[in-house]
């Protein structure tokens, strides 16, 4: 059924941003129509041009908006003062956090940079190179304070993020593993990758006494 949304125009565009995000990541962004998009979101599809005058400035908008929350949000989580290895593990748990909580939007930013023109499409790489470069410095300080043992910063800066991204596309809340289970295990393949003299470690559950076990 489709959701109505009331004749608020903030409500409104924000929940034609919710819907299309939903849409493109199910279909895709060719295959979704601005009708199809109307009728998600219970409103006539004219309407939808008020706010965005084309499908692609729709797109763009979903894009820079999910760069700017996920650099906004690493300010937040940045440590103040801190070694290599201390960011790396900030770094890591906000990036994971950030995309679970954000599943639809995380799949069109990374599926649908084919669909952008040249000029859109180069604003979003410079907000996603500015975002990367983060990680590189991290990896480079850490490499030159002997802490990290790293052959080449770029290509394990790309590798650590196609890696912490690729966890919406298997992860399931309320299955095996828990945002905090799958957190900890990223972190600690993270510190081995990078050859850390850490680890973050995995929790575990806590250990049932012997004598417990046979009372069950």
């Amino acid at each position: 059924m489709a959701r109505t949304t009331g004749s608020d125009g903030e409500k409104t565009e924000a929940a034609v941003r919710e819907a299309a995000a939903g849409l493109i990541a199910r279909y895709g962004y060719e295959a979704m129509s601005m009708r199809r998009l109307a009728a998600e979101v219970g409103v006539q599809a004219a309407a939808l041009y008020r706010y965005f005058p084309t499908k692609e400035d729709l797109l763009f908008t979903l894009m820079r908006e999910h760069m700017e929350g996920l650099i906004a949000a690493w300010e937040m989580a940045r440590p103040a003062s801190a070694g290599p290895e201390a960011r790396l593990a900030a770094y890591v748990r906000n990036h994971i956090a950030f995309h679970i909580e954000r599943r639809h939007s995380t799949h069109v930013s990374n599926m649908e940079l084919r669909s952008l023109s040249h000029d859109r499409l180069t604003r979003i790489l410079r907000m996603r190179t500015a975002y990367e470069k983060e990680l590189r410095a991290i990896l480079r300080d850490g490499a030159e304070a002997g802490v990290f043992s790293i052959e080449d910063t770029g290509l394990t800066a790309m590798a650590l993020i196609q890696m912490m991204t690729g966890v919406i596309v298997w992860f399931r809340p309320g299955e095996r593993l828990s945002v905090a289970e799958v957190t900890a295990t990223y972190l600690s393949m993270t510190m081995r990758l990078v050859g850390a003299r850490i680890d973050i470690g995995i929790p575990t559950a806590p250990r049932v006494p012997a004598d417990a076990q046979r009372a069950l």
